[in-house]
C-alpha cells in the first residue's frame, strides 16, 4: 500500500498529458521522483523490512548498473544491461526492493553517466515500476530459479522493455506538439489524444524499444539463473525468522 500511494505522484507525472495540461516544471517533478523514493527507503527502514545489509546490497546493484551504463553509454538500440538486475532484484527480493533498486540505480548511472536532466524523474518512476513488475511476479523467490521463473522472468522483461519506452515517450512526446497527426495538442478530447500517442510511440519507438524488450528476455535466460540463485541465497542470509520467541537467521 505504501507503494501504491508513493507511486500516485509518478503516474500523475506522466498522465498530466492526458488530462490537458503540459507536462510540470522540473523541480516539482524531480522532487516527487526523489521524494516517493526517499520515503520509501525511510519506511521500509522504519518498518525493519530494510537494514544496513540490505542497503549495502541496493548500492552494490546501483554500482554496478552504474558501470555498465558507462561501458555501454548509448546501448545497443534501446537494449541497456542495466535492466537485468533490477529485474532480478525485484523477482527475488519483492516490489517494494524492486522500485528502490530501480529508481536508485537509474539515479547513481544518470549521476555517473552525466545522464542528468529534466528526464530523470520520469526514468526513476519508470525504471522503479520495472522492478515493481517483476517482484508481483516473482513472489519473492527462496530457493535456486526453476525453468518457470527463468520464463517468466524473461517474459516481464520484454513486456517492462516496450512499457519503459511508452512511459518515457511521454516526456518526449509533449515536445512535438503541434505536429500533424502524431504531436501533442493540449485540451484535445482524450480518445484524440490516446490515439496521438499510439501513432507517436509505433512511428517513432516501437522498433527501437523491441531492442530493449528482446535484450532484457535474452539476458535473463543467458544469465538469470546464477544471479537469481546467487540473490535468494543472499536473500535467505538477510531474512530474519522469529521462531519459539528467538530469532534465528
Amino acid at each position: 500500500m505504501t507503494l501504491v500511494i508513493l507511486s500516485l505522484g509518478g503516474l500523475a507525472l506522466f498522465l498530466w498529458p492526458f488530462a490537458g495540461a503540459g507536462m510540470p516544471s522540473d523541480s516539482p517533478a524531480i522532487a516527487v521522483a526523489l521524494g516517493a523514493l526517499g520515503g520509501l527507503l525511510l519506511i521500509e527502514l522504519g518498518a525493519r523490512r530494510l537494514d544496513v545489509r540490505a542497503l549495502a546490497l541496493l548500492a552494490a546493484i546501483a554500482a554496478i548498473d552504474a558501470a555498465l551504463r558507462l561501458a555501454l553509454v548509448s546501448g545497443i538500440g534501446g537494449f541497456s544491461p542495466i535492466f537485468f538486475l533490477i529485474l532480478c532484484a525485484g523477482y527475488v527480493f519483492g516490489p517494494a526492493f524492486g522500485f528502490e533498486a530501480g529508481a536508485l540505480a537509474m539515479l547513481v548511472s544518470a549521476i555517473a553517466t552525466g545522464g542528468v536532466g529534466p528526464w530523470l524523474p520520469y526514468q526513476l518512476f519508470a525504471a522503479g515500476w520495472v522492478g515493481v513488475t517483476a517482484g508481483v511476479v516473482g513472489g519473492r523467490l527462496t530457493t535456486a530459479p526453476s525453468r518457470r521463473d527463468l520464463v517468466l522472468l524473461a517474459a516481464v522483461g520484454v513486456v517492462t522493455g516496450f512499457a519503459f519506452g511508452a512511459l518515457m515517450d511521454v516526456w518526449d512526446w509533449t515536445f512535438f506538439a503541434g505536429s500533424p497527426d502524431l504531436g501533442w495538442v493540449p485540451g484535445a478530447p482524450l480518445g484524440e489524444t490516446i490515439a496521438r500517442f499510439g501513432r507517436f510511440y509505433l512511428v517513432t519507438s516501437f522498433a527501437y524499444d523491441a531492442f530493449r524488450a528482446v535484450g532484457n528476455g535474452i539476458l535473463v535466460v543467458v544469465a538469470g539463473a546464477p544471479v537469481l540463485a546467487a540473490l535468494a541465497r543472499l536473500r535467505a542470509r538477510l531474512t530474519f525468522e522469529v521462531v519459539g520467541g528467538s530469532q534465528a537467521l
